[in-house]
């Protein structure tokens, strides 16, 4: 069940995040040819792109409870609940946001966020951690508009370390607490779209967010659905984002017995006519099951207008896009085992906009992005259902995938390998059956996958390691059905790091200055790249290097130093030896700042440009 439970809150509110793109590009990672105005806002091709400046900042703004369900429909609205804000923490900084890597920009992860309900008094009655997630389903969402600004996305995990305060007044709080306490965990689910890249809006790196927050129930996964899926077909020939060829993207739903009711998440699916802006109007929207002979069964209409239409102002923050339908038992039971449709009303004379696959079988990973050493074991448990069910005893393949993975086009990385290679780094069983709970695992011990991206035919300092794909289908074809190209795997496997002792800053200071250069923010505090520097700032480093990196205040705050390096570096900064005097990579060139004549944003080295050369999109040139 998860977040759509009978029982769940919805919010909406702002979002920040302020992202530094100095590293969206991967040539960016070459000490040697790296330009100081690539930090700079700038007219050109080679820049730091349209936010050089970003901390990498994860902020909730202004968001408020807009609506609270109980079992058997919406709270009293003498509820206080309803008059509450979800804020993120009040003792520590600022949450963080971090791409796997320069060349996977589809997973982001939040890391370090802290979310609270806060009621009209300022008093937080739950205080709880989120673990640390990627987006998924990253779409264009809105049909007016470019770059990331037209992109919606979806981040599903759990808030952990649950601490309740004085909920008595609070009937809804008090049955979730009762709710989730067979796990300790709540379920939330949030849509982020209307970013504005905009260095002139005062709203320059916030958008929009509508989320749902209900009970994890015992043996429910973290971050994927136990529920129906309902998958989307591209629309042929589109680069770039997800284009659905039938205008919904792909969404969830569950199918609650005990309720009577289908709920149906339609947040990150309905197509927006601008950014950050209402829904197309695509008329009343009829849900069905499919039975055998082609006969249907409807299941309820999602209407456009009135006061439960989602064309209605304040329906998509009322909502966050949740829609339920009671059943009666006729549909209850035509629902159990049979493909989900939303189509347009009359159904008989629409078009389908989305369905379940005919077999009703969906697999997937739990969580879907690792950061490994070599070495170092990984077990991956992938999630396999049918109908909404575990789905046990059946054979899963696995097979190598980096088609939507995006290497650079960049001139200054012309002499880098392909991403995914070497493939024996990552050595991983071919299949899988899965268990009683319908989980099978991708196993693997990787090795080292040398310094396959390094520069100038792998003698300069790059980027560190590789990057792969593993996707999950099932073995059987009579399950398989339409693919949502974003469920897979991604792995960063870190390459091995053994340096001569003692170590020195002739061996760490290309490290250093790589992070001086694709983090310009931490200039106006420490130039990472000068001994000097770093050396009068030894302490700081040490607690900052030495935290765990789901804390916020963990260095670096891309998330992208391997273990083994971050180990060495807080061995040098015990004892920082200068070594040799090796002349150092510094940036070259003036730092300039040309932005004569720019009368748009720079919109490049966001997500869309990510998504425009992945593999996949090569392959359809």
């Amino acid at each position: 069940m998860s977040y759509l439970h009978p029982l769940r809150l919805h919010f909406a509110g702002k979002f920040q995040a302020n992202v530094s793109t100095v590293n969206n590009d991967p040539g960016h990672f070459n000490n040697a040819t790296f330009d100081a105005s690539y930090q700079k806002l700038k007219g050109s091709a080679l820049n730091g792109w349209w936010n050089p400046q970003g901390d990498a900042s994860w902020r909730l703004l202004g968001c408020r409870v807009t609506s609270a369900w109980g079992d058997t429909g919406p709270v009293d609205a003498g509820d206080p609940i309803l008059a509450f804000t979800v804020a993120d923490s009040d003792t520590r900084v600022s949450a963080k946001l971090a791409d796997l890597d320069s060349e996977q920009q589809m997973v982001s992860q939040i890391w370090g966020l802290q979310v609270r309900l806060v009621d009209q008094h300022g008093n937080t009655l739950l205080r709880a951690n989120y673990q640390p997630a990627a987006f998924t389903d990253i779409w264009n969402r809105a049909q007016v508009g470019g770059g990331d600004m037209v992109a919606c996305a979806a981040y599903l995990s759990v808030l952990t370390d649950l601490e309740w305060g004085d909920i008595a007044a609070s009937p809804f709080l008090r049955h979730l607490r009762e709710a989730c306490a067979g796990t300790g965990k709540l379920s939330i689910m949030f849509n982020l779209d209307g970013y504005s890249m905009d260095y002139t809006s005062p709203d320059f790196t916030c958008g929009r967010i509508a989320g749902t927050i209900g009970p994890l129930l015992p043996d429910e996964p973290d971050h994927v659905l136990l529920g129906r899926h309902l998958i989307a077909t591209p629309l042929p020939g589109s680069g770039g984002f997800f284009i659905p060829t039938g205008q919904l993207n792909h969404c969830g739903a569950v199918l609650h017995d005990a309720a009577r009711c289908l709920l149906l998440d339609l947040g990150n699916a309905l197509p927006t006519v601008t950014v950050g802006g209402v829904p197309v109007d695509l008329g009343d929207l009829t849900v069905s099951a499919s039975g055998s002979g082609g006969n249907a069964t409807v299941l309820g209409k999602i209407p456009a207008q009135g006061p439960d239409g989602y064309l209605e102002p304040g329906w998509y923050a009322r909502t966050a896009g949740v829609v339920s339908l009671p059943l009666d038992d006729a549909q209850l039971a035509a629902a159990v085992a049979a493909p989900l449709a939303i189509a347009g009303a009359p159904q008989a004379a629409q078009p389908v906009y989305l369905a379940e696959p005919p077999s009703g079988a969906y697999v997937r990973a739990d969580q879907f992005v690792f950061r490994l050493s070599p070495g170092e074991k990984a077990s991956i448990p992938v999630r396999a259902m049918r109908w909404g069910r575990p789905l046990p005893d059946t054979e899963i393949a696995l097979f190598a995938d980096p088609s939507q993975l995006q290497p650079s086009n960049s001139i200054n990385q012309s002499d880098v390998p392909p991403v995914g290679v070497p493939a024996e780094a990552i050595p991983f069983n071919r299949r899988a059956t899965t268990d009683a709970q319908g989980i099978a695992l991708i196993e693997m011990t990787p090795g080292d996958p040398g310094t396959p991206r390094y520069f100038n035919g792998g003698t300069s300092y790059g980027i560190d390691g590789q990057v792969y794909g593993i996707r999950p289908l099932f073995a059987d074809p009579a399950l398989q059905g339409p693919m949502n190209q974003w469920d897979f795997v991604s792995i960063l496997l870190w390459s091995g790091f053994a340096p001569a002792q003692p170590v020195t800053w002739d061996t760490l200071q290309p490290i250093f200055q790589q992070y001086a250069n694709l983090y310009p923010v931490m200039n106006r505090f420490l130039d990472m790249g000068d001994y000097d520097q770093v050396v009068a700032n030894a302490d700081l480093l040490k607690l900052a290097f030495g935290l765990d990196p789901a804390n916020p205040n963990a260095m670096p705050a891309t998330r992208d130093l391997s273990p083994t390096k971050r180990q060495v570096i807080l061995q040098w900064l015990a004892d920082p030896r200068r070594g040799t005097g090796t002349p150092a990579f510094r940036p070259q060139g003036p730092a300039v700042d040309d932005q004569a004549g720019a009368a748009q944003p720079m919109l490049k080295g966001g997500k869309a440009a990510a998504a425009a050369r992945r593999l996949v999109v090569r392959q359809m040139q």
